[in-house]
């Protein structure tokens, strides 16, 4: 499913009756997600976050900005954030099955609309820019509201779409397409905000302006001004004092979180803070952050404890909240705060309790049933095979296997979630399945369409098992190398991570089997069933020498 995310960044942090306006608009669109609401008052600016198919997130964002238009009037507006608007900007975010080129459409049909509409002059901005000059947001808000109409004057600032005119209610709106920008502030235990922004200056790629020995800004032959690039790219920053939180404040925008993760910039931050007399109290996000980035921030935090990094996701999320103080000035909420949490479908299988789900599954409800059984003990296989590997990294008489043990724990606890996803995955197949069987068939056209619908839950409810057997071959080579080089007092446990998987592999290719019969096509039935096959056998042959070696070490106790 097209999903396309919508980060609209309005200037007003204050009246909530205005932004619960505004968000009123986007939420009577139907397919449309209101994820996040992030409003600032020493800012006056609040961040929306918006999640759904292209054309409906289109159309939330352009009655946001109608709103906005006819309720902020600029005229009056007065807050620490540079801004060029009432809807200052406004950048589509591709998620899931979306591309850049996409984005960058949809920016465009928003623009001519808001232009053409709204009569609000509009700047396209990053990969939406027709110039160079037009890519860096920063350059566009150059001089803000106040010198908007100075700008429009100026025919190389004339608007891509709508009039080059000053809006002064309005100003103007810039909208565009880029990667996932992540909005992050270092806090600082002081009210003087030169120190953040000497600070912001240090680790921002635009860094400052050289200076000679006289403390005169040095520029070149033409006039330019020389600057000292800072310590990383992708990084935009800036300081400034809240005066809700009584601090300084570097205030961050990551633009390539993979190039400059939090992390990095964060400890960066807190050395530079050392060298100037103040400390680094903790770190705010505002809006959402890609789980990932979460995941890198904790794994680098226990590596320097020289801990493992095989561990359950929701610790990783959780080191890396505790690590980068995110809960300094409010409850850092991970369901609230990291977009995939926000965004992911329902899971009423894996998310439910024991008793819950073994009453659901002893039911005379089809399903769940051994499908999703079988992805479940795959799950506890995975599990096992990384709680060994966590009982003998950094055991005295492992050092030699510490890295290997962190290497399983890792590929253990991915394999761990992604089971966990198959235990909804095939139930889902199966219900799908039910469905296409039950549509109509009074003519020839429906006929047609149900068995076109039957074949694909068919090959659907037979790859879901595959992919469950084919994972199994993957958990039961951990299993097994758990078991050969883990700690000695914890094989029995990687035997039976190894029998699990077998449990889970075996249930899998019946599952293949049983649904095989159904897909016409004779070369798909060859072709899956040999691919059951290959994974079983790899299944069967790891979880052999796994038992071997449990039996050899306990025939010596």
């Amino acid at each position: 499913m097209k999903r396309v995310e919508c980060v609209p960044n309005f200037s007003e942090g204050r009246d909530m009756a205005i932004l619960d306006a505004i968000a009123a608009e986007i939420g009577a669109i139907e397919g449309v997600s209101l994820l996040d609401v992030d409003p600032g008052k020493d800012t006056n600016r609040t961040v929306m976050t918006i999640v759904g198919p292209p054309d409906a997130v289109l159309e939330a964002a352009f009655q946001a900005i109608r709103k906005a238009a006819e309720l902020i009037d600029m005229r009056r507006h007065r807050g620490a954030h540079a801004r060029l608007g009432a809807t200052d900007v406004c950048p589509f975010v591709p998620v899931s099955d979306m591309t850049m080129d996409e984005c960058v459409d949809l920016s465009c049909r928003l623009g001519q609309r808001v232009g053409e509409e709204l009569g609000i002059p509009v700047f396209l901005y990053e990969a939406s820019a027709r110039s160079e000059t037009r890519r860096d947001l920063a350059a566009i808000r150059e001089g803000e509201y106040e010198g908007l109409a100075a700008k429009l004057a100026d025919p190389q600032w004339k608007p891509d779409y709508g009039p080059a005119e000053f809006n002064p209610r309005s100003g103007a709106t810039v909208i565009g397409a880029r990667e996932f920008l992540i909005a992050y502030n270092v806090n600082l235990n002081t009210r003087d905000r030169t120190l953040a922004r000497d600070i912001a200056f240090a680790i921002r790629e635009r860094g400052r302006a050289k200076r000679d020995a006289e403390n005169r800004v040095v520029r070149d032959e033409t006039g330019e001004i020389i600057r000292e690039p800072g310590l990383f790219t992708d990084v935009k920053a800036v300081g400034w004092y809240m005066d809700d939180f009584g601090r300084a404040q570097i205030s961050i925008n990551l633009t390539n979180y993979q190039q400059s993760p939090p992390h990095l910039v964060f400890d960066a931050c807190c050395r530079l803070a050392d060298e100037r007399g103040v400390r680094v109290t903790g770190s705010e996000l505002v809006g959402l952050i890609p789980l990932e980035a979460m995941l890198q921030a904790g794994r680098y935090y226990l590596q320097k404890q020289k801990k493992t990094t095989g561990v359950p996701e929701s610790e990783l999320v959780h080191i890396a909240v505790l690590s980068l103080g995110l809960n300094d000035l409010y409850p850092f909420k991970p369901e609230e705060k990291i977009i995939e949490y926000r965004i992911q479908s329902g899971a009423p299988l894996r998310s439910m309790k024991l008793d819950a789900f073994t009453d659901l599954l002893s039911s005379d409800s089809p399903a769940p049933g051994g499908g999703s059984v079988s992805a479940l003990c795959g799950a506890l296989g995975s599990a096992l095979a990384s709680m060994v590997a966590a009982l003998t990294h950094g055991k005295k008489g492992y050092e030699a296997s510490a890295d290997q043990m962190v290497e399983i724990g890792e590929q253990a606890q991915e394999l761990k979630a992604a089971f966990l996803q198959d235990v909804d995955r095939d139930t889902e197949a199966f219900n799908r399945l039910m469905e296409a069987w039950r549509l109509p068939k009074k003519n020839e056209s429906q006929i047609a369409e149900r068995d076109r619908a039957i074949q694909e839950a068919t090959e659907m409810a037979t790859r879901v098992p595959l992919q469950v057997l084919q994972r199994c071959a993957d958990a039961a080579a951990l299993a097994c190398a758990a078991a050969q080089a883990g700690n000695i007092n914890s094989v029995s446990d990687a035997g039976v991570g190894a029998l699990v998987i077998r449990v889970a592999a075996e249930g899998a290719y019946y599952n293949v089997r049983i649904n095989l019969p159904g897909l016409q096509d004779a070369d798909l039935r060859k072709t899956l069933l040999q691919e059951a096959e290959t994974a079983r056998t790899h299944v069967l042959d790891q979880v052999e020498a796994a038992i071997k070696r449990v039996e050899s070490v306990i025939a010596h106790e």
